[in-house]
């Protein structure tokens, strides 16, 4: 994570303004002066180079806010607008739960039951997973896509048909594998109890209700107006991906087969309706909501995700579990996010069309816009422990940061900072620019966790950020002993 974003809501308005209102990517015009969420969007924009963005944010139940910033096609100069539509990726599989859950609603599908009730053609191996297994990536299912390998319509047969010779990757519900084949059996399972194309049940029971008229299914092949153009700074050099300087086209295929993984796009507007219509009961019953954001859990009883924020995956939704000010944060492509907060009756939607932009990582900064009590700055988001840990040091110094954990050690033996909870502390201190207090908890965590790679990783990250390239490359080959398929490691050191 070599980039970093301040919070302003985080108590940094005011002085701070003046250095944020410098060059920016062109906006569209604006129907009142920037506001703080405004200026955090541009903060952003400036600092991952993001060319366009559309916001909206729900709180109770009314849409109280939609921007639309920079460009939609930057070849063209062509400005985001309203009617601007951006690709959801993965954002997709949010629909897919919906839809699923309105299947179990009608009496048609039951979560607990094994895919090889509704689907008998399936690989016997393939049977006892469970509905709600495929939904929530712990099936344990060999991948359609591995290692992100191109499916498109000329290959999606044959890639479909090698598949499923391909042997479990680990017994069902053993452990959480983010899979493109989950999502390919539910548009077949929908396919099949609903009698019609998936992408035509998504436009009957929710597109249609909202209504959405400018959400649809389709690729970079599909003529759609206003599309917003994808873009990335990811360059392939000999089959390895790195981040380069010069902004390049994305061209994103998803063949019909796996358009229920990753085949929608939208406009931030009318994400934000179809948010407003699933939490007032207009495409689940109330009570359904519960089940459709409840994580899945692994055989020993435990949730995992994509890591950092995202600790949980629901129905087709992530899931940010925490004590305060829980979320649900279906994300996609790494371009674009949807936060809603059930507690706090608030929802915030951001679409970009750059690779790599990753929104979930600022969203709860535009929260506490809304939130005063979520300010990163004061610890939001840390355990109990590490939040307490986080004041003292913030009057004290991170300098102080071992001898206050030796001094917690002798007022409770028991006393203990979890590994991931640590790393997690070091990255929000990463985002805010706090590098050097970042760093303090990485090398505390290192000795915490010596036998981790991660730990050895992110400390490896932020000495390269620091620009201590001797540190880095001793510390990213430790990583990379602990951890030979570290990629981050590997293509430092090849660096």
């Amino acid at each position: 994570m070599k980039t970093h974003f301040r919070s302003l809501c985080a108590g940094l308005l005011g002085g701070a303004l003046t250095l944020l209102l410098g060059p920016l990517a062109p906006a569209a015009a604006q129907t009142a002066p920037p506001d703080s969420v405004d200026l955090l969007v541009q903060q952003a924009m400036r600092q991952l180079r993001i060319p366009g963005v559309q916001l909206a944010v729900v709180r109770h139940g009314q849409i109280v806010k939609l921007s639309n910033y920079g460009l939609a096609n930057v070849q063209d100069s062509v400005p985001v607008t309203g009617q601007t539509r951006f690709f959801l990726n993965s954002i997709t599989k949010a629909f897919v739960g919906v839809a699923v859950m309105q299947l179990v609603e009608a009496g048609q599908l039951d979560l607990s039951a094994p895919a090889g009730r509704y689907l008998p053609e399936l690989p016997a191996a393939w049977h006892p997973v469970t509905v709600r297994q495929l939904l929530t990536h712990t099936s344990g299912l060999p991948d359609i896509m591995p290692e992100d390998a191109l499916v498109t319509e000329n290959n999606e047969k044959a890639a479909w048909a090698e598949v499923q010779k391909q042997p479990l990757e680990a017994k069902p519900g053993e452990r959480f594998a983010y899979n493109q084949t989950n999502y390919l059996l539910l548009g077949k399972l929908i396919d099949k109890l609903s009698g019609q194309p998936f992408a035509a049940f998504i436009q009957q029971r929710q597109l249609d209700v909202v209504p959405m008229p400018r959400t649809s299914s389709g690729d970079a092949h599909t003529v759609l107006p206003r599309l917003a153009r994808g873009y990335t700074f990811t360059q392939y050099i000999d089959g390895r991906p790195r981040r380069g300087k010069e902004l390049q086209n994305l061209f994103e295929v998803f063949p019909p087969s796996l358009r229920p993984a990753a085949g929608m796009s939208s406009t931030a507007q009318e994400m934000a309706r179809w948010l407003v219509a699933l939490q007032q009961g207009k495409l689940l019953q109330p009570a359904s909501l519960p089940t459709l954001w409840t994580p899945g859990r692994l055989n020993d009883g435990t949730t995992r995700s994509f890591g950092g924020k995202l600790t949980g995956y629901a129905l087709g939704w992530p899931t940010v579990d925490r004590p305060e000010h829980p979320a649900v944060a279906p994300v996609g492509g790494g371009r674009s996010a949807v936060f809603v907060y059930p507690q706090d009756d608030l929802a915030i939607v951001v679409l970009t069309n750059l690779q790599g932009a990753n929104p979930e990582r600022f969203i709860d900064a535009l929260a506490a816009c809304y939130l005063s009590d979520m300010r990163v700055a004061d610890g939001f988001g840390l355990p109990p422990t590490l939040r307490a840990l986080h004041r003292t040091l913030r009057q004290r110094g991170f300098t102080h940061l071992e001898e206050e954990v030796k001094k917690a050690r002798r007022k409770d033996p028991a006393y203990a900072l979890p590994e991931t909870a640590v790393n997690a502390w070091g990255y929000s201190l990463v985002e805010q620019g706090q590098l050097t207090d970042a760093l303090a908890v990485f090398q505390l965590n290192v000795r915490l966790y010596p036998a981790s790679a991660n730990t050895y990783d992110s400390l490896a990250e932020t000495y390269a950020a620091l620009g201590n390239k001797k540190l880095a490359t001793q510390h990213y080959t430790r990583a990379l002993a602990l951890n030979p398929m570290n990629r981050t490691a590997a293509e430092y050191l090849q660096q």
